[in-house]
């Protein structure tokens, strides 16, 4: 299975940076930019607050795929 992500496309929506959202949830720049390319999967609680700060469902954020 492989999770992917919207965080690119919602992070662009709120205009918020790499940055601005790492420093929000508490992570470096570098584990936005690792779960944006789908290299990285992120603890629940950050899966969660990723998605309070973006405003949407974290199920809309993240989702499983059968690749």
């Amino acid at each position: 299975m492989a999770l992917k992500t919207k965080i690119r496309e919602y992070r662009a929506k709120h205009n918020i940076t790499q940055e601005e959202l790492a420093s929000a949830v508490g992570v470096r720049r570098e584990t936005i930019g690792h779960l944006e390319n789908g290299k990285y999967n992120p603890s629940l609680k950050l899966g969660f607050d990723i998605a309070k700060v973006l405003q949407v469902p974290v199920e809309e954020l993240f989702t499983f795929t059968d690749d």
